[in-house]
């Protein structure tokens, strides 16, 4: 989630300083020089590799996971976001009445530690690995009343580009930062706005991947979302946006997960807050200010894993995952107990489950735009076997229906004026005989 950012020229910096230390800085964002710290593939799957192991596991344990695929184009651009569904008696996976949780990883391409979590989470959940000092008997009743749905690499073709050696990357494959493209306040640019860096795309939902994964947070109706980064370590709420936090229940009981959370490791204290008013920034247009604004997930967070503040510009990989083996390890084995936990602890937290199923929510009705941009996609499930193909250019679409609309107004007008013409050109006959 980290940005990286041009010094101010308020700084204090001699000009001709200045100015070299923003071109360097260019340089490296733009990818124009490659970083010093390349991937380990030691401990770095590639993105294909990673999804093929996370296939293989759910090929293994079909009672309990499925590995769903949902595709998505706009104007040729073409994304696919790979879905896991955990529920420990899959027949059961669409009963409303368990409590649901939504994890995203890999938003931004560059934090590649995220998704080696989300493989970690899914392989402790299909019990192929275990978490220390846990009881697997009171962890599997813990998880029988959940549905729990992973996200292992939201950013596939923003991903692809760090691979190929642009480890700066965070945007997606058409330079949209995603995490800027959600509709909540979206667009508007701070003093510190970096062009680059926070391109929030040409609208709200332009990019195909936020229009997945808003179709599947509507579908799903999580009780609790989480988007996992990395650049530091820190447990946000709601709002980016805004220095605030948001009013009422939720907030407190928010918070109170948050600082159960932060007290599971003595050596770890992470920021605990709002986005807006901890991590030095606002951002606008963030996928969980609609998580938890428009979606109405009670207990929406960002969760930051892993940040190396001691690393230069020079060495982005370094600056948002770890390097070595013993800290990579420890990373996952630290944030692994801490998701857990948030499945130990997140339904209780949260008391009565609230009613999300109401039969009329007018903040989740869609117009048509939405429905024509971001409903229909094509599905395929792990078995390849297509769901739903529709290949339609969306703008094209929407640019015939209000063609139809205006074109249905204008030749209305001239009907209606056709008539009025011919009542006002007929003939008067005189009701007295001449």
């Amino acid at each position: 989630m980290g940005l990286l950012r041009c010094p101010s020229f308020e700084s204090g910096l001699p000009i001709t300083l200045f100015f070299l230390v923003c071109l360097q800085f260019f340089w490296v964002v733009n990818g124009e020089r490659n970083p010093s710290m390349p991937i380990n593939h030691d401990l770095y799957h590639s993105s294909g590799d990673l999804m093929e192991e996370i296939k293989s596991i759910v090929r293994r344990h079909p009672d309990k996971l499925t590995l769903d695929t949902i595709k998505s184009a706009n104007k040729g651009y073409r994304a696919k976001v790979s879905v896991v569904t955990y529920c420990r008696r899959m027949q059961e996976s669409n009963d409303r009445s368990k409590f649901r949780i939504l994890i995203s990883f890999g938003q931004h391409g560059r934090e590649l530690i995220t998704s080696e979590l989300a493989l970690r989470i899914i392989s402790i959940l299909s019990e192929e690995q275990f978490l220390p000092n846990t009881d697997p008997a009171s962890l599997n009743s813990t998880l029988d009343n959940l549905v729990i749905k992973v996200v292992p690499i939201e950013n596939l073709n923003g991903r692809e580009l760090v691979e190929a050696g642009n480890l700066c990357e965070r945007r997606n494959g058409r330079g949209v930062d995603l995490n800027r493209n959600w509709s909540v306040d979206w667009g508007k640019k701070e003093k510190d706005y970096d062009p680059y860096e926070e391109n929030p795309g040409t609208a709200p939902f332009s990019e195909p991947e936020t229009q997945i994964m808003r179709k599947l947070a509507l579908s799903f109706d999580p009780h609790i979302w989480i988007n996992v980064h990395s650049g530091m370590e820190a447990l946000f709420t709601p709002y980016d946006h805004r220095n605030t936090t948001p009013d009422g229940v939720f907030e407190k009981k928010m918070r109170s997960l948050l600082e159960k959370l932060n007290h599971l490791q003595d050596h770890r204290r992470c920021i605990i807050g709002s986005g807006g008013t901890s991590v030095g920034y606002l951002a606008h247009g963030t996928a969980t200010d609609f998580m938890y604004d428009i979606a109405k997930v009670p207990m929406s967070f960002t969760f930051e894993i892993y940040g190396d503040q001691k690393a230069s510009s020079r060495e982005c990989f370094k600056m948002f995952n770890p390097t070595d083996m013993d800290t990579f390890n420890r990373v996952l084995d630290d944030w692994a107990t801490v998701f857990f936990t948030v499945f130990k602890l997140g339904p209780s937290q949260l008391g009565e489950i609230p009613s999300k199923s109401l039969p009329l929510n007018l903040e989740k009705m869609v117009s048509i735009d939405e429905y024509l941009e971001g409903y229909l996609m094509e599905r395929s499930s792990r078995y390849g076997k297509k769901k739903e193909v529709l290949e339609l250019g969306m703008q094209e679409i929407r640019t015939y229906f209000r063609l139809f609309l205006l074109s249905s107004v204008l030749l209305m007008f001239m009907f209606c004026s056709r008539i009025s013409k011919n009542k006002c050109s007929r003939p008067l006959v005189s009701a007295i005989p001449l």
